[in-house]
């Protein structure tokens, strides 16, 4: 409940997260010019608060700060005030981070900053509490502390700002005269193995968190090297995740990180990233081991985006809130009792045994529904019931519970529209409707894709987020890296050429608008773009890959697709410009060392002509769309003219004697044509 019913500037934003912010007493700019101006007219400092509307700590600091009267009138007085949607305006979150981790040595959100006019930070913090407690400062006491050093110390003041400026240049590492090789995938590997939990999987301590980019990694260090450590590590770290409480298994979906080591209590909210990156994590490791679990979890993930979080339009909302009704996690959890009100005895007492819910509860006297160290076949062997029988009466809890959860008060969802990460739903739900021949989830992926295509292009120039018809702000180089992703995906899919000559274009633009012609790789935004206190560009995988990295992998990809060298020559020389950070700590990018493996192991580009519907067709498409094959690509068109726009290298080739003719090209050199399809799926699934 807020102290004031008057709203601020912030009424008139489009963003869920500003607008969560519209009714504080405290007088909000958004981050514009104005701003800034009256900062300088009045020779007052910035107070600049970034967050995200489904971000539980961001919810206490509002609830204790910023709907406090006492809170807004020391700002009001003393500071101009500005909020900024980290998911609207990730260049200055980024930047802003990136001096708050130089400050503190630690970042998260809410993200605080005091900076002059100029926007030079000159102290940053997370959370703040309303009064030192916790062991940290209170927002009062630092609120009029640093306004005090701001009016009566300048000079402390210029030092400051002048150090972070001088960090902030020397924060873009210099490109080195050394490439990345083979070795650096090596120790990649070694370092994630050393940060391996062999008790519960994942990496690190608690908090933990998906890192579905590791997981990725590890899949394709297993195929290139037949490490089956790597893969064992994906395969228990998928297996404990599904079971502990960061998947939800009344309604499906991923939270975005446990509390805990072992995945029982999760940081309950729910962002589209993770679960987009996390289907193709599982789709993957269905392709290697064709366990059906890892496509009945794929599937599920699939189900939840489709009820929870996809628009009305077919476009993909941002996150779904940890809290409701002001309490973390009230959405999800369950009393004891409450199970038998709802399932009656016998099945009531079936739920709770199996899935660990007890009169005291795991999670603050309630109950999170887990199966760790759970064997459902050993279950059903202690109950003399078949498998398949306990399965059928567990899934008529599941949807007994599920009925009855939607009829609480349901989570915020911040419903708007982004592009970078609608791109990665697309890319996974595209490689998710060929591996498990799904129709479905082909139109999810070119429904929302259209949705990008029609809404998020304005004159041609792609745009960040899209909210009640509005496109705004430029897209950054994730937007660009991940569009590109879904596309590719999508083309491997579909093999429609439009998605393809997509690619082409977004590539084109993304070269012209984000590539440092100096010393390579791509700045987070683009020439045309706001220019912020310094141009940032990244490397480091986050909860999400870099930009780079997967700009870095794309533009591989498709310069083997195309026969476009020019892509493979940039990513060549993205190994000299990220030499030294990524040989720093090379498990910090392990979504950029993709590139790097089908830059130093053996790919095979295969060029199909014929039909894709006769019985050779088909059963071809099958084989290789079923597979992980990650250093192989396809291009498939019934007539060689199909290529001429997207790749014309192989508008030379011929189909012999209208037969599905298959062409396979390995380390620039090309076989012999064949129209036997077993002999080539034997060539093409040959490491």
């Amino acid at each position: 409940m807020t102290t004031n019913r008057q709203p601020n500037r912030l009424i008139d934003e489009k963003s869920p997260y500003l607008l969560q912010h519209a009714y504080n007493p405290v007088n909000w700019y958004a981050w514009e010019d104005e701003a800034f101006d009256k900062a300088k007219r009045e020779g007052k400092p910035i107070f600049l608060s970034i967050g995200y509307s489904s971000c539980h700590w961001c919810h206490v600091m509002a609830h204790e700060s910023f709907e406090d009267k006492e809170v807004a009138k020391i700002l009001k007085e003393n500071y101009v005030s500005i909020k900024v949607d980290r998911e609207e305006r990730p260049d200055i979150d980024s930047i802003y981070m990136k001096v708050c981790q130089m400050m503190t040595g630690q970042g998260g959100w809410p993200l605080t900053i005091f900076m002059t006019p100029d926007k030079v930070p000159f102290y940053a913090g997370t959370y703040f509490p309303k009064t030192s407690k916790y062991g940290r400062p209170g927002l009062i006491e630092a609120l009029t502390q640093l306004h005090r050093k701001y009016v009566e110390d300048p000079n402390h003041i210029a030092s400051v700002t002048q150090s972070v400026t001088n960090a902030l240049t020397r924060s873009i590492t210099p490109k080195s005269d050394r490439r990345l090789t083979k070795e650096t995938l090596d120790k990649a590997y070694k370092q994630l193995a050393k940060g391996y939990d062999f008790t519960y999987g994942g990496f690190g301590e608690a908090p933990k968190f998906p890192m579905p980019q590791n997981l990725l990694f590890l899949l394709r260090h297993y195929y290139f090297t037949g490490n089956t450590a790597a893969l064992k590590m994906v395969e228990k770290t998928l297996k404990d995740m599904a079971a502990g409480g960061i998947w939800d298994h009344i309604g499906y979906g991923f939270a975005r990180y446990s509390t805990d080591e072992e995945w029982l209590v999760p940081h309950f909210e729910k962002m589209l990233y993770d679960n987009a990156l996390l289907l193709m994590v599982f789709t993957e490791c269905y392709q290697i081991t064709k366990n059906p679990f890892y496509r009945q979890i794929s599937e599920q993930i699939i189900t939840f985006i489709k009820r929870e979080m996809t628009s009305n339009e077919g476009a993909f909302y941002s996150a779904i809130d940890a809290d409701s009704e002001g309490v973390e996690g009230k959405y999800y959890v369950w009393d004891y009792e409450e199970i038998f009100d709802i399932l009656g005895h016998d099945l009531g007492g079936l739920y709770v045994d199996v899935y660990d819910l007890t009169p005291e509860g795991n999670f603050e006297g309630k109950n999170i529904p887990n199966l760790i160290d759970q064997d459902l076949e050993y279950v059903a062997r202690e109950i003399n019931l078949p498998l398949d029988a306990l399965l059928k009466q567990l899934e008529k809890a599941r949807t007994k519970l599920l009925e009855k959860r939607e009829q609480r008060v349901y989570p915020h969802v911040d419903d708007k529209i982004l592009t970078a990460w609608n791109g990665l739903m697309i890319a996974a739900l595209a490689k998710a409707s060929r591996v498990f021949s799904n129709q479905e989830y082909k139109k999810m992926a070119e429904n929302a894709m259209e949705f990008v295509e029609k809404n998020l292009f304005v004159k041609n120039r792609l745009m960040a987020r899209y909210r009640e018809g509005e496109a705004k702000y430029h897209a950054y180089i994730d937007d660009y890296a991940f569009l590109l992703w879904a596309y590719i995906e999508l083309f491997e899919t579909t093999f429609s050429k439009k998605h393809l000559k997509h690619a082409h274009f977004l590539s084109e633009q993304m070269l012209e608008l984000f590539w440092d012609e100096e010393h390579g790789g791509f700045y987070f935004s683009g020439k045309d773009s706001e220019q912020l206190i310094a141009k940032d560009k990244e490397i480091y995988d986050g909860a999400i890959p870099s930009g780079n990295s997967v700009a870095a992998v794309m533009l591989t990809r498709l310069g083997y697709l195309s026969g476009n060298t020019s892509y493979l020559d940039k990513v060549e020389e993205m190994y000299f410009t990220f030499f030294n950070d990524v040989n720093r700590m090379a498990s910090a990018s392990p979504f950029f060392l993709q590139s790097l493996q089908l830059m130093e192991y053996k790919t095979k580009e295969v060029v199909i002509l014929g039909k894709k519907d006769n019985d050779k067709g088909i059963h071809l498409l099958k084989e290789v769309q079923t597979e992980f094959l990650p250093n192989v690509v396809f291009l498939f068109g019934e007539a060689p003219e199909n290529f001429s726009e997207v790749a014309p290298f192989a508008t030379a080739y011929k189909q012999i004697n209208d037969e599905t003719t298959v062409y396979i090209c390995e380390n620039f050199a090309c076989r012999q044509p064949t129209t036997n399809i077993e002999n080539a799926l034997k060539a093409i699934k040959k490491k």
